[in-house]
């Protein structure tokens, strides 16, 4: 886990796609479904496979999850849709995966590497072979993407009160270079994507602050869980609603925040608002 330098009173933690950058639904519709599709052997399924993968990546309250437990939820709900039933399809969960999902926090691909440096196990090598072209994909496809609107003008009214920290479940690597193309890394300490370790455990930084002065800002219910558990307060980004919550935020949200009165109603009132955009079940019908 990176380790904090506290130089400011105050301390945010942001995430990034989907919340600073609009990259969530170019990435996961053009890089990471067709990919999925293709090296799972989905394509007689493929609307299906890709309506199961939109919802998690995006319309769920699974939106923003790693890309591996991602990934075998995706094949989750199709081993419970009817309509792959009646095609006779069969979905398998790579037991080997999940196993490593459960039990590794560095959920990337260093972290895979290295254990199959020790096993020789296809679904493990498959899994790898998916994530590597996935980063080649959004290598190629993502970019001249700005952040969302106020994004930069938010990041600098912080700026002189704030340590931040970029805190996402995206690889180093496309994080600094998407931060990087478009000079928001000058605002912020480091960038600690995947291979950092997870969302809570980067969020840990928060305990060298004072209460009530520690915020993270995301889009999923993942930053949330993460903020709770380490006391941070959490200021949502609503899906589909990006550019007015960067509006409310920049506005209001970081005065009330500097001031002291984000903390009990207001963050309240933002997250019994959040909650509502996400569902938990699909909108098709499923079996068992």
């Amino acid at each position: 886990m990176f380790e904090i330098d506290k130089q400011k009173d105050f301390f945010v933690g942001i995430d990034s796609d989907g919340c600073a950058f609009d990259t969530m639904e170019l990435k996961h519709k053009e890089c990471f479904i067709p990919n999925t599709i293709k090296y799972y052997g989905l394509q007689a399924i493929s609307k299906y496979a890709r309506e199961a993968a939109e919802f998690v990546n995006l319309y769920s309250k699974s939106r923003g999850i790693n890309r591996f437990p991602a990934l075998t939820e995706t094949l989750e709900w199709l081993q419970k849709r009817p309509e792959v039933k009646a095609r006779d399809f069969k979905i398998e969960i790579p037991a080997s995966l999940d196993k490593w999902i459960k039990e590794e926090t560095k959920l990337g691909n260093p972290a895979l590497e290295k254990l199959l440096e020790t096993v020789d196990d296809p679904d493990l090598k498959l899994a790898l072979e998916w994530s590597l072209k996935v980063n080649e994909t959004v290598a190629d496809m993502v970019s001249n993407v700005p952040p969302f609107p106020l994004v930069r003008e938010s990041l600098e009214k912080l700026y002189d009160k704030a340590d931040m920290l970029v805190c996402s479940a995206t690889p180093n690597e496309a994080l600094k270079a998407e931060w990087g193309e478009h000079g928001l890394d000058k605002f912020v300490v480091e960038i600690c994507g995947q291979e950092s370790g997870n969302k809570k455990e980067t969020l840990a930084n928060a305990a060298k602050y004072d209460a009530d002065k520690s915020l993270m800002l995301g889009d999923a219910p993942g930053d949330f869980n993460a903020a709770k558990a380490n006391n941070c307060l959490f200021y949502p980004i609503n899906p589909g609603a990006e550019d007015a919550s960067w509006q409310r935020f920049y506005d209001e949200g970081i005065d009330k925040f500097f001031d002291g009165s984000f903390a009990g109603e207001y963050e309240q009132m933002l997250i019994a608002e959040f909650e509502k955009y996400l569902p938990e079940n699909p909108p098709w019908p499923v079996d068992g």
